[in-house]
């Protein structure tokens, strides 16, 4: 693990700058997306050419810091533990973990820039005299992009190709986002492709709006509210075009796997919505794994005990265990891996820097923390990975039964997480009430970066394992320094 500068191209007044993320294996673009002059002219692009650019700035996504860091370190299913030297890193991972960030912490910076980037070429290619095709895939990923805006942010800041490089650009509250998003998605709609499932989905599709248009209306009593600290009240005309949502993504033959962890191999079959065709899942596996396995990871990120609790022995999600039968990354498991590690040759590794066995344990503290220690998670496996997964459709049909549920019709809800349940080889359960919603989305969806939106909706953000600032003002991140500076139409959200 080492520390690599990313070029930044600035996009005047959104300030995007040059700064520094701890990764290895995801590469920024490098082309330009400015051609506002100072007069707030505008030349256009090649539509067809932005819009492969757009596509490949997906790959962003892969990483495990920045946007990933910020959706998933800050809940209770991830801990980054300092081993030695390595992942101190100023102490940027333990101020996640914590809630400790503040507007100059460089996920917050580095993610905030990534994604009003990728807006902002979206912009031009919706500019650039597409086709009415090319527009609709363009609309889609400027709503992608800009729902992390929203849901990270609060505000979201607009800046059109035409306006000069001395014009601030526009502030959307959060819900004029949310109804410039859902507008897009909604314009989209009619001149998206109708894709089916496939192992890669790594282009804009009716199915792939029908998804974020799922999880804003999931999520709309959070964006909408008065108050981003909640509590929020889920409205029934929300729930249902949740649940309209999902089922047209259905109509499109999309279902749940029976073989939970084919999901993220290169034979995924029925549940790929969208993936990154640029960058693959290797950082998953880098991040987790010990420096003594095959691949030689970085040793960094485990679960917590407490979430892995929360699986019942024979669940499949639970995981697999290494075969260790002389092929390659054999010595590897899937899901969950714990205690005594082996290689490919299914001996028992030692950790060559305590010499003692290599047993990962339950225990794990978040600083000075011995290299066996902590639970490590596998879900791409190196193996058999295919590309890194941005929408998958047990979520969407998750959402759709905790739509149900919050429509006051638990009882269709119970029914479809027990159906998904005997799919994942675990016992059905006698009623479905909020935690038990909450505790099997994240039973599904563990590690795949969206885990803190959900904490916030089910009202467990601040309250979560490590946590030192428990207060509400946290559900939403601060606007970057240098952001205010150059958008004085920004304002620092409360709190920070």
């Amino acid at each position: 693990m080492k520390n690599n500068n990313f070029k930044r191209f600035l996009i005047a007044g959104i300030g995007l700058f040059a700064a520094t993320s701890c990764t290895d294996l995801v590469n920024e673009e490098t082309d330009s997306i400015v051609r506002a002059s100072e007069g707030g002219g505008f030349t256009a692009g090649n539509p067809t050419e932005l819009l492969i650019s757009a596509y490949k700035d997906l790959g962003t996504y892969t990483d495990q810091a920045n946007i990933y860091a910020l959706g998933q370190h800050t809940s209770a299913e991830m801990i980054p533990p300092t081993r030695g030297v390595d992942w101190g890193d100023n102490g940027v991972w333990r101020t996640l973990d914590q809630h400790t960030w503040d507007a100059t912490h460089s996920g917050v910076i580095n993610a905030w820039n990534q994604l009003n980037q990728r807006v902002f070429k979206a912009n031009e290619i919706i500019a650039s005299n597409p086709s009415p095709a090319q527009k609709a895939e363009a609309q889609f990923l400027r709503a992608f992009n800009m729902f992390h805006v929203m849901d990270f942010f609060g505000q979201v800041p607009f800046r059109e190709v035409t306006d000069g490089v001395d014009v601030n650009p526009k502030v959307l509250t959060r819900s004029e986002a949310f109804d410039f998003i859902l507008k897009d998605l909604t314009e989209a709609l009619p001149n998206l492709s109708k894709i089916g499932p496939a192992a890669l989905n790594g282009k804009a599709s009716k199915a792939a709006a029908n998804f974020l248009i799922a999880k804003m209306y999931l999520n709309k009593a959070v964006y909408k509210s008065a108050n981003p600290e909640g509590p929020y009240t889920h409205a029934a005309g929300d729930m249902a075009q949740v649940i309209a949502a999902v089922d047209a993504i259905t109509a499109d033959g999309y279902s749940v796997s029976d073989d939970y962890f084919k999901n993220f191999t290169a034979d995924a079959a029925t549940e790929t919505i969208l993936n990154s065709a640029e960058g693959t899942p290797q950082n998953r596996w880098m991040m987790t794994l010990h420096y003594d396995q095959n691949p030689s990871g970085w040793n960094g990120f485990a679960t917590l005990a407490d979430f892995y609790d929360t699986f019942e022995t024979g669940d499949v999600r639970k995981g697999i265990p290494a075969k260790g039968d002389g092929k390659a990354f054999s010595g590897i498991g899937n899901g969950f891996l714990i205690g005594q590690q082996i290689n490919d040759k299914g001996e028992k590794i030692t950790d060559s820097r305590s010499k003692k066995p290599l047993v990962f344990s339950r225990d794990v503290n978040l600083a000075g923390t011995p290299t066996e220690k902590g639970i490590r998670v596998i879900k791409y496996h190196p193996a058999t990975a295919g590309k890194y997964i941005l929408m998958r459709y047990s979520e969407a049909y998750l959402m759709k039964a905790e739509a149900l549920l919050r429509s006051g019709k638990a009882a269709d809800g119970l029914t479809m997480v027990n159906n998904l349940r005997a799919k994942r080889s675990a016992k059905a359960l006698a009623s479905l009430t909020d935690n038990a919603m909450f505790e099997e989305i994240g039973r599904e969806m563990y590690w795949e970066g969206g885990k803190r939106t959900v904490e916030i909706r089910f009202g467990k953000f601040t309250t979560g394992t490590g946590t030192l600032i428990k207060d509400a003002y946290t559900v939403l991140f601060p606007i970057p320094s240098p952001a205010l500076v150059s958008n004085p139409n920004l304002k620092q959200n409360k709190g920070y």
